[in-house]
């Protein structure tokens, strides 16, 4: 064979060659400059010999598939988040004023789903912790079988009430632990207890009998007991449009909260 053949034979394979080399380099050019959307259709680039990309390519593409599928989930719930956000300020109420003669001092503390009212009153320590507001159930009294007479003993149940505890307690000795739920025109004493002031949480102390159980006269005396150091309607009253504009408040500082979250 002449030499010159043969240079034109050993040229065009190392052209070949160098062409395939060329096509592959540029192949992995092409996908480290690609968008990311070239990597989330399942594109895949081949090199010499048909072989695919390395799995930390593929790896990346389902990492970024997450990522979007992420990034779209966020921001829509934040888009939701704000306009929850925006109706919460619309609906809010003005917030009401402490009416004049109010006995208690009001400690409100930020994030508690609790107000704490406190006194001092001839001696005693008065301390009562008021929680949100609830709508109670309706009691099926035709279920029941009570009648008409039990239908008007439940109409509480349609009013919202007001979970409070008062505590009243004096220097040294003995306090009692009032449980209450208040209505619109009245406060039922759920249950009261007597304790020690210096008694260990782990003691299981006698609690006495249900409230209900107690003589009328014995239960009236109590209620009166209480009116005279302040938890009477009137202040209940008060303290129920009160809870209500702290539930609107909690609720609108809980939804900034999730709102700076979701924005980290």
């Amino acid at each position: 064979m002449a030499f010159s053949a043969i240079v034109r034979r050993a040229t065009s394979a190392t052209a070949r060659y160098s062409i395939e080399f060329y096509i592959c380099r540029q192949s992995r050019r092409s996908l480290n400059n690609a968008p990311l959307r070239s990597l989330l259709t399942g594109e895949i680039l081949y090199c010499r010999g048909g072989s695919t990309l390395p799995s930390s390519f593929l790896s990346l593409a389902r990492f970024s598939s997450l990522l979007s599928k992420k990034q779209s989930a966020d921001a829509e719930l934040l888009q939701i988040i704000k306009s929850e956000i925006k109706s919460a300020e619309e609906e809010r109420r003005e917030t009401e004023e402490v009416p004049k003669g109010f006995p208690f001092e009001i400690q409100d503390e930020e994030g508690s789903n609790i107000v704490t009212l406190r006194r001092e009153y001839l001696g005693e320590k008065i301390e009562a912790f008021v929680s949100m507001p609830r709508m109670e159930e309706p009691v099926n009294t035709e279920e029941a079988g009570n009648g008409e007479a039990n239908h008007l003993g439940d109409e509480k149940t349609s009013q919202p009430a007001i979970p409070l505890t008062v505590n009243i307690s004096k220097t040294k000795g003995l306090n009692l632990e009032f449980s209450c739920t208040a209505y619109a025109d009245e406060i039922v004493i759920d249950s009261l207890s007597v304790q020690k002031n210096d008694e260990s949480d782990d003691v299981l102390a006698y609690e006495g009998p249900d409230f209900n159980d107690l003589d009328e006269n014995l239960q009236k005396a109590f209620h009166k007991f209480l009116e005279i150091r302040g938890i009477s309607p009137s202040t209940t009253n008060f303290l129920y449009e009160y809870m209500i504009n702290k539930d609107d408040r909690e609720y609108s500082r809980w939804l900034q909260n999730l709102k700076q979250f979701i924005e980290k």
